[in-house]
């Protein structure tokens, strides 16, 4: 982490292979996340429907949905996913790049491969996920209308504004940090795994697999002190 500050803010930005990656990532995770998102919101009405309707209080499920969404689900599907498919790509391709000795050849025609691969990866990782995180969230509400609608004929104006009545500007802040932090953790696991892997194409495999580990691990425990954190200010 220490080295990849001092590079990120040493000479140019390589622009154009973070745009490369951040389109990668976002192409790689789009679709598992639009089709988690989306089930998950409809899912989460579904299951909390029986208990609110005991207290005649089904009005309440589109602020329920909307807080469980945007303060938690949201950030943890994107990262859960991400890690799975994103980090293990970053892991498995910069771990095939050590073993085969292309990273030492970048090194030997003076080019910075650590600047080119590894800050150009985490950048475009703690850029990507934080957007993908705000679509997961788009897309879980979208899901819990639709239930909504089709068991309370709810229309889509009342959802919308029964849904915001209850997220503050500090539940959209602390949801932006924990997708910044957790596409950060993702992109520095993976790199380190992947950038210092060995072994061979058995130390590849490792790299890849380690990468999802440790970033999973990680992601909860940063869901923890960011929740810790955010009730702090919210009391």
């Amino acid at each position: 982490m220490g080295k990849f500050f001092r590079e990120a803010f040493k000479g140019r930005m390589e622009v154009q292979e973070i745009i490369k990656q951040c389109y990668a990532i976002g192409n790689k995770s789009l679709v598992l996340i639009s089709l988690t998102g989306f089930i998950t919101g409809m899912v989460f009405t579904k299951q909390s429907r029986p208990s609110l309707a005991e207290f005649g209080a089904t009005s309440w499920l589109p602020s329920l949905v909307s807080i469980a969404v945007i303060r938690a689900l949201a950030a943890l599907v994107t990262a859960l996913i991400s890690a799975g498919k994103v980090g293990s790509s970053i892991g498995a391709e910069l771990g095939s790049m050590r073993v085969t000795e292309q990273i030492d050849a970048m090194e030997v025609s003076a080019i910075n491969p650590f600047k080119y691969l590894v800050v150009t990866r985490v950048v475009a990782a703690t850029i990507t996920i934080p957007v993908l995180m705000s679509y997961c969230g788009m897309v879980g509400l979208m899901g819990a209308y639709l239930n909504v609608a089709l068991n309370e004929g709810t229309s889509l104006q009342t959802f919308i504004q029964k849904a915001f009545e209850q997220i503050t500007f500090l539940d959209i802040g602390t949801s932006l940090v924990k997708g910044i932090a957790y596409g950060f953790t993702i992109g520095i696991v993976g790199c380190y795994q992947g950038y210092n892997a060995k072994k061979g194409t058995e130390g590849v495999g490792r790299a890849a697999n380690s990468s999802v580990v440790i970033s999973m691990f990680l992601i909860f425990i940063e869901e923890v002190i960011i929740v810790q954190i955010s009730n702090y200010f919210r009391v």
